[in-house]
């Protein structure tokens, strides 16, 4: 089996066992804050949200020194170091004793995690060219099928043997994810370690930094608009279904729809995107993404909701992939760490800002137009990345002369 490939397989293992574990948190989170001594409601929700962001808003802002170490030193060392460091610290949460110390272990974990993030940069840098949006988008199967079935194993676990011993579990996933990476994944590391390119350097040596900038652009938009409706869905499902006694059913079941859609799609759309151009795909997901918000702002049940989101979940698995092919295609391999740095940058502002935007519009103006502005703010880029993006790559294609 070919390097890349290999590697491919053991990345994909890895980014599933990583998303798995971590995911877990999400359904008991409040309830472990509970256990901790903290019982009021609003201290919950408060501390709920104080715990998911930090890790969140630290993840920003370490990626690109990540990104820039992988560029000097190699991108299997980041990988070791990301799931090494996060599986000692998610340990280490089973032993808290107070919110304090849990969102003091949270903080600290957005700023050693980015496993997910550094395997894009490896499978981006290693995969031929006309592969790399096939490969890029059945490594994020990996990702979301792994964030799909941690909420479900986390809450068993934390039925079966208590919240306490759900991390221990959390970290030897995360330790799964060492070993596979150390004793499987092979890099040949070609970067000089003794340079180190500032960011005006890197800005110089990037060969259409306007393209880049909407690239950026364009993944925080997809964050936000994910992240603006998801924390806000279990709500609008009680307004559309009142009373329902399967409420927590109905909304796992419908945030699994568009998570689903996306394992099902992502290759395919990925094998798409290298046939096609990640471009036209990009724009195309976008106006689809766009448009399917606004519909879900007018649905009369559930059902409806949830077939909605299965359509978006196709429309958005063709994205992040087609957007990482774009950036490998664009960028030399030397940078790239710190490029795919930048971006994963852009995708935890994204998340950070769609979650507390959409609750914040949803509480003032009504949950209808959180969907509606969301619309809104896609069809927008759309239109951004057609005239910075679209135009520019088709025009350099039809320029180049067949062969």
């Amino acid at each position: 089996m070919e390097m890349w490939k290999r590697n491919l397989f053991i990345c994909w293992l890895g980014a599933f066992a990583t998303s798995s574990a971590l995911s877990q948190v999400a359904p008991i989170l409040p309830l472990y804050i509970d256990h901790l001594g903290v019982h009021a409601t609003a201290d919950i929700e408060l501390w709920s949200g104080i715990a998911f962001g930090c890790t969140t808003l630290a993840l920003g802002l370490v990626s690109p020194l990540w990104g820039k170490l992988a560029d000097q030193y190699g991108r299997k060392p980041m990988l070791l170091r990301a799931s090494l460091g996060m599986a000692i610290i998610v340990s280490c949460m089973g032993f808290v004793q107070n919110v304090y110390e849990l969102v003091g272990l949270r903080l600290l974990l957005g700023t050693i995690a980015g496993f997910n993030s550094g395997a894009i940069t490896l499978i981006a840098t290693q995969t031929p060219k006309e592969r790399a949006g096939w490969a890029l988008g059945t490594l994020s199967t990996g990702v979301v099928g792994g964030t799909l079935l941690g909420p479900l194993l986390g809450g068993y676990l934390a039925e079966a043997t208590g919240f306490r011993n759900m991390f221990f579990v959390m970290g030897a996933l995360l330790l799964l994810a060492f070993a596979l990476t150390l004793f499987f994944v092979k890099e040949k590391v070609v970067t000089n370690k003794k340079e180190v390119l500032s960011f005006q350097e890197v800005w110089q040596k990037l060969p259409d930094q306007r393209l880049l900038l909407s690239m950026f652009f364009t993944t925080f938009v997809l964050q936000v608009a994910l992240f603006s409706i998801e924390p806000i869905i279990t709500v609008y499902i009680d307004t559309l279904s009142p009373g329902n006694d399967h409420l927590a059913v109905i909304a796992g079941l419908v945030f699994a729809a568009s998570g689903m859609a996306s394992i099902l799609a992502a290759s395919s759309l990925g094998k798409l995107s290298d046939r096609i151009g990640a471009h036209k795909v990009i724009l195309v997901a976008l106006i689809a993404a766009g448009c399917l918000f606004v519909p879900q702002a007018l649905v009369k049940n559930e059902w409806q909701l949830m077939m909605l989101r299965f359509l978006l979940g196709i429309a958005t698995a063709a994205l992040m992939p087609s957007i990482n092919t774009l950036l490998k295609q664009s960028i030399p391999d030397e940078i790239a760490g710190r490029v795919f740095g930048y971006n994963q940058a852009a995708q935890f502002f994204g998340t950070f800002t769609g979650a507390l935007a959409g609750g914040q519009i949803a509480a003032h103006f009504g949950i209808y137009y959180v969907f509606y502005l969301t619309s809104a703010l896609l069809l927008i880029n759309a239109v951004w990345v057609y005239h910075t993006v679209f135009k520019r790559v088709s025009e350099e294609l039809t320029a180049v002369p067949n062969h």
